[in-house]
């Protein structure tokens, strides 16, 4: 592994966003993303993304809690953050009578990346920073386009509303420099970015799995 000079290597956040960008944008351009940012996914086809977030952060907010003597997660742990609650709501309204859980192989995977990731703080903020940063950023538009398409009124779409955080832009760049500040070595920080490219791999095989049902999604 190559270490860089300290006066030219990439702050934290700044390899994060720029070590995964292929990653990252081969997830967003994934055909059911795609179909889902079109208004072309019917209801049963977004209760399926829901059912599988819920297995993604069920699993990743309490093994963030039990990590917290870890400098890393202290760094970007936020309550106001956590999804798990906003999905259970949201879940209410698109499947009331619907089940819990979710036949996914690929959610299964995330899931049991996760949990190996657990051994060091570095991989559970790799995962934080894919998802939350994500739900902050893209998330909102995706938010806004499901309230348009399906007429909800603001219903049915908690997951994308962080009433705690007034401003995400204000919020992310405070992230990023809580990240920075972490003084991370260079090899740690390549772990780190290795970590998050994985990260967009699973969400990718998310949607990956839910094309194969675009079929019986199409709106």
């Amino acid at each position: 592994m190559t270490v860089l000079d300290e006066s030219t290597r990439l702050s934290l956040s700044t390899a994060m966003r720029e070590g995964s960008m292929a990653e990252h944008q081969q997830a967003e351009d994934s055909p059911f993303m795609s179909e889902l940012l079109g208004g072309r996914v019917n209801e049963q086809g977004y209760a399926d993304l829901l059912l599988r977030l819920r297995v993604v952060y069920s699993t990743m907010e309490p093994l963030l809690r039990d990590r917290l003597d870890d400098p890393a997660v202290a760094a970007v742990h936020d309550t106001a953050l956590e999804r798990l609650a906003a999905i259970d709501a949201d879940l209410e309204h698109w499947c009331p009578d619907g089940t819990r859980t979710v036949d996914s192989p690929a959610a299964d995977a995330y899931r049991a990346r996760l949990e190996q990731a657990a051994q060091w703080g570095g991989f559970l903020v790799a995962h934080h920073y894919t998802r939350y940063l994500g739900d902050l950023s893209g998330g909102q538009a995706i938010g806004r386009i499901l309230d348009r398409t399906f007429e909800l009124g603001g219903r049915g779409v908690s997951f994308y509303d962080f009433p705690e955080i007034e401003k995400p832009k204000i919020y992310k760049d405070g992230y990023r420099a809580r990240l920075d500040a972490l003084g991370m070595g260079a090899e740690d920080q390549a772990r780190v970015v290795e970590e998050v490219k994985v990260a967009f791999r699973m969400n990718q095989a998310l949607f990956v799995e839910l094309g194969k049902n675009l079929g019986s999604y199409a709106r």
